[in-house]
């Protein structure tokens, strides 16, 4: 099979912990408001339920995402997970828009996550994006991304752990 160098390759062969990042099709912030945020994560955490992913960070910005999820058995079923649920929002902000047919989503990476300081470095990282992009200057304050349920669901020595990782050197695909 020939690779094709201008898309992301989606090679899924195990179960694991996947970082996922998805854009919006020529960078237009589809997710501009509170209401499309609020929908889009509700969207992702129902989708992500039926498909048997389990999100352990997320990050919703105007014109992409990024979460963190352990795969079913099966992970090969990330691409329906994500199939769904750009077709839920676009058809839902198509229809708000009155554009049916608009392109909304343009396309997903995906990387396997292997190695446990890179599993807790990208938490960080995910939980910090909407830092990193300017939006808020503590992520606690940002309503769709995972930082303060982490902080208020995961053990105390994991928060000081995660927290003590510098993230100015991970590399995450940030979509252009």
């Amino acid at each position: 099979m020939k690779h094709w160098p201008h898309a992301p390759a989606h090679w899924l062969f195990q179960p694991g912990i996947y970082l996922v990042t998805a854009a919006t099709y020529r960078r237009v912030p589809h997710l501009n408001t509170s209401t499309r945020k609020d929908f889009f994560q509700e969207a992702l955490f129902t989708v992500a339920e039926e498909f048997g992913w389990q999100l352990h960070a997320w990050a919703i910005l105007n014109e992409h995402y990024h979460f963190i999820a352990a795969s079913p058995d099966d992970a090969t079923t990330l691409r329906r997970f994500i199939g769904k649920l750009h077709m839920t929002t676009a058809k839902a902000f198509n229809k708000e828009d009155g554009q049916p047919g608009r392109r909304v989503w343009f396309q997903y990476w995906e990387s396997l996550i292997t190695f446990q300081r890179s599993y807790l470095a990208r938490l960080r990282y995910v939980n910090q994006n909407p830092v990193k992009h300017g939006l808020v200057q503590d992520a606690l304050q940002y309503p769709w991304c995972s930082a303060r349920w982490f902080i208020e669901n995961a053990p105390q020595s994991l928060v000081q752990v995660v927290s003590s990782f510098k993230i100015d050197r991970v590399k995450v695909h940030e979509p252009v």
